[in-house]
């Protein structure tokens, strides 16, 4: 008996290996396995990543054509709008020459001397017709960005004078406009 418990006992670590070494095996196969289907799901993630990315790509890429486009739109735009401002202007002198052309002058003369007070100049406004104009005198200083309008009433082969005290400190290089509807404008610069 002692013999066949001797030829039993090397069977028994054989077969205790012998199962450790199957149960191993499958761990490892079920490792495998996990690992596979991991990577598996990785390479399906990074695939929607990279649709994803495309299509952003893609919505970018086609943004940038529309801002392109839009902008040469625009460039075009304000180009159509200074060609038509300059159309504009010229057909604006164009009736302005015509207006003035067809009126005739304006029977005033304006001179310009020094103020008694010291004060700028005064206007010396002469109207040289047989009869009475009231006139709208438009000055305008260009330096200081300031301007004013008056109403002047103007008597036949007369000279009225305007100056600070009426309202205006002429000084030199101010723009001075005098407008009567039956009449052109007259504009001149003090000197």
């Amino acid at each position: 008996m002692d013999q066949d418990k001797g030829a039993s006992s090397p069977v028994q670590p054989r077969r205790r290996g012998l199962l450790v070494s199957i149960v191993l095996n499958v761990v490892l196969l079920f490792l495998a396995f996990g690992l596979t289907l991991y990577a598996f799901m990785l390479n399906v993630d990074l695939g929607d990543v990279k649709r994803h990315l495309s299509k952003e790509v893609e919505a970018r890429q086609q943004t940038e054509r529309y801002l392109i486009e839009t902008r040469n739109q625009l460039t075009e735009s304000l180009r159509e709008i200074e060609q038509m401002k300059a159309q504009l202007a010229y057909k604006e002198t164009d009736v302005q020459a015509a207006t003035a052309a067809a009126k005739p002058a304006l029977p005033v003369v304006v001179g310009f001397r020094s103020s008694i007070l010291g004060k700028g100049l005064v206007a010396e406004i002469e109207n040289t017709s047989d009869r009475y104009l009231t006139v709208i005198l438009a000055v305008r200083n260009p330096t200081l960005s300031s301007a004013r309008r008056f109403k002047l009433d103007l008597e036949p082969r007369s000279t009225t004078e305007f100056g600070h005290l009426e309202g205006w400190q002429f000084a030199s290089g101010d723009e001075v406009g005098l407008f009567n509807d039956d009449f052109g404008a007259l504009k001149i610069t003090v000197p």
